[in-house]
């Protein structure tokens, strides 16, 4: 009735087609459901990444996010692991001074999240102040290829440390009482973990003794990722005062790197667990002081350091995490429909009036040929073909709506018009007749 036509009908098929497929698209690519599952790159089973997995995956268990742990070297591996796409890790913990942006263009920091410090323990028979007087001894390190080997390798080289005039020796955890006891090495130089039960047998052994970096703010200025910490008199065991001085000590910030194609809500929950996890305070920290939401080697995530300045978000704070990935899918498809639709009922009424003129218009064609006709003196039968169009235009017509009146009655004119030549034409052929 309005002229509309099966192609009219197709346009509007493929224009609903094509709205759906973007939908459809942008729920799919540009608005991805999280991933239920997330692999963690952590340390050997024992050590301090694996402990501190262990406490996210008790943490997200709550909000319904399976953690897989994947047990590695330490840093470097961890590091090796983000950068191949092809691992299956998107998360790892790792310390300063191993790698940087700039180097890891595909990685970003989550917040550094806890210190990562590097005890010196050697027999109590005898006295070190300085890390030059480990020169020639036999002294243990972390495994070969980890970060706790590397920083420690770079704070022995600047003093003068090298292989060339030290033996340098890998233990592991378990085996650093026994050789010390020993005398398989004169020294071990390493991070443990806070919880380790080997740190807390050498803090608290008489055997053995903590050495004070008293180079330790030089160290900081030359490794700008090295930070400078203080055990306090008594702060293992006030009672019998151990240690019995302020002890100072080097360390870097662990950091929790993700990669950048990692799902913005996952980015959200971590957060929220690495506050969750170290915002209490510690031997070492204070209240609040991690996570942080800067960090001098990586681009931190806008997503994590949005949350550590505002706190959640309303729907996270008031929706568990699976409830709130909908809420937000939805309202982006909501805005996206919204912008869409917006436009169609702004455009909707232009197109309607544009039908109705091209309808028109066509009624104005048909209208010519007939007023054309007239001209050329038709015979009775071809005055009968024409007065039925005209009458067929004049049916037609009744279809333009009220509010386009203006349209109607000019029409109507026109056909009264056409109707008084066609009567008149009509009038000469009987006067012919009758002649």
């Amino acid at each position: 009735m309005l002229g509309i036509t099966r192609g009219h009908l197709f346009r509007l098929l493929a224009a609903i087609l094509c709205v759906a497929g973007l939908v459809w698209l942008g729920m799919t690519y540009l608005i991805p459901a999280p991933p239920s599952q997330i692999i963690i790159g952590t340390s050997p089973v024992g050590e301090h990444y694996h402990n501190l997995g262990t406490r996210y995956q008790g943490i997200l268990a709550a909000a319904d996010m399976k953690v897989e742990l994947r047990a590695t070297n330490g840093a470097k591996e961890n590091l090796g692991l983000l950068n191949d796409p092809n691992s299956g890790i998107q998360l790892a913990f790792m310390q300063g001074g191993i790698s940087n942006g700039a180097l890891a263009p595909d990685l970003m920091s989550l917040g550094r999240i806890d210190h990562q410090i590097f005890w010196l323990f050697y027999p109590a028979g005898e006295t070190l102040t300085d890390l030059a007087q480990l020169r020639g001894k036999r002294i243990g390190l972390g495994a070969e290829g980890s970060g706790d080997r590397a920083v420690c390798e770079k704070i022995l080289a600047v003093a003068g440390i090298t292989y060339d005039n030290t033996t340098l020796v890998t233990v592991a955890p378990e085996n650093v009482v026994n050789n010390l006891d020993g005398g398989a090495i004169d020294a071990v130089f390493r991070n443990f973990s806070p919880e380790s039960p080997v740190l807390d047998a050498l803090l608290r052994g008489p055997q053995y003794r903590l050495m004070s970096f008293a180079e330790a703010e030089a160290l900081t200025r030359i490794f700008p990722y090295l930070v400078r910490l203080v055990l306090p008199k008594g702060a293992i065991d006030l009672a019998r005062k151990m240690p019995g001085t302020d002890t100072a000590l080097v360390a870097t910030t662990n950091v929790l790197l993700a990669r950048k194609d990692i799902h913005p809500a996952v980015v959200d929950l971590l957060a929220q667990t690495t506050l969750q996890a170290h915002s209490t305070p510690g031997l070492f920290r204070k209240v609040g002081e991690f996570p942080t939401e800067t960090d001098p080697e990586y681009p931190i995530s806008q997503g994590a350091r949005d949350f550590y300045r505002n706190g959640p978000s309303f729907l996270n704070r008031y929706l568990p995490f699976w409830m709130t990935n909908y809420a937000q899918r939805f309202l982006a498809v909501l805005v996206a429909v919204i912008a869409i639709v917006v436009p169609v009922f702004n455009y909707g009424p232009k197109l309607f009036l544009w039908l109705i003129r091209d309808r028109v218009r066509r009624l104005y064609r048909r209208l010519r040929m007939v007023d054309k006709a007239l001209l050329l003196e038709p015979d009775s039968a071809r005055m009968q073909t024409l007065h039925a169009e005209l009458e067929n235009i004049a049916r037609a017509a009744n279809i333009v709506p009220m509010h386009s009146s203006d349209l109607f009655f000019e029409l109507r004119a026109h056909i009264d018009r056409t109707r008084r030549h066609l009567a008149s034409v009509d009038a000469q052929n009987g006067a012919a007749k009758v002649a």
